[in-house]
């Protein structure tokens, strides 16, 4: 009869686990969405990714297994951000117009590599676009949170899926992720980023080697914070076009 007592211990013991934990790891929590919300559209709101983030810490509490060798912030973090990122899915953050004015720049920017045999300059995708340098900015600076791979590549610009969609839900075929992960797509990618211009090259080492935010990349090159965000969403986009095979 000892048997329900010990359960309703274990149950307290374990409520109050999950609560330190919780407790401990709020701020884990707001730094991670403060670092997601710096790369995506201004739409975006940040107390809903904490919310959904706090969400995601506390399963992963639930879920915490020690024995398994690995530090509960490590195991948060990847529980928080799936949790912010499965809400940005639902929510279909990155707008349609939005998507087709990165299909519209990356087809121009492969266009031009194919015609020159180097990355393009802004004047020269401007022109391919038959827009004004200050419209094709603009374009750059409505991708702001473009990633290399969207789930929004397998729809068309009406929202539709496409054929490429079976494949991922095809269990034999190739999965994405193992494709990004793969030896020759971080090879091709890091060929890719020489590849870029001296500038594309300096925000991308600043950002994601230096963990600079927009605001602070702006001070190192002297320039506004959307132009930065405007030369990230470029060197994204440039990158998608020299890898399309892979993406």
């Amino acid at each position: 009869m000892a048997a329900p007592h010990k359960w309703q211990a274990y149950q307290q013991q374990s409520s109050q686990i999950i609560q330190i934990d919780i407790n401990q790891h709020a701020t884990l929590v707001k730094k991670l969405a403060s670092m997601m919300i710096s790369r995506l559209p201004a739409c975006v709101d940040i107390n809903d990714l904490i919310q959904v983030g706090t969400i995601g810490l506390i399963e992963a509490a639930r879920q915490f297994d020690s024995a398994q060798g690995v530090q509960f912030e490590t195991f948060a973090s990847q529980r928080i951000r799936g949790a912010m990122l499965d809400e940005l899915r639902r929510e279909d953050w990155l707008p349609r117009q939005a998507r087709r004015n990165v299909r519209q720049i990356e087809n121009a920017i492969h266009q031009l590599e194919q015609q020159l045999g180097r990355s393009p300059t802004e004047g020269e995708i401007a022109a391919v676009l038959e827009i004004p340098l200050a419209d094709y900015q603009s374009m750059l600076g409505e991708c702001k949170g473009i990633t290399l791979v969207h789930f929004d590549d397998f729809q068309d610009d009406d929202g539709n899926n496409t054929s490429n969609v079976g494949n991922v839900e095809d269990d034999n075929a190739d999965n994405p992720l193992d494709t990004l992960a793969s030896e020759g797509f971080r090879g091709a990618l890091i060929e890719a980023i020489k590849l870029l211009p001296e500038r594309d090259q300096l925000v991308m080492a600043l950002y994601y080697e230096q963990d600079l935010n927009l605001k602070e990349i702006g001070a190192v090159l002297g320039v506004s914070e959307s132009r930065v965000s405007q030369l990230h969403s470029q060197a994204i986009v440039r990158l998608r076009s020299r890898l399309r095979e892979w993406t």
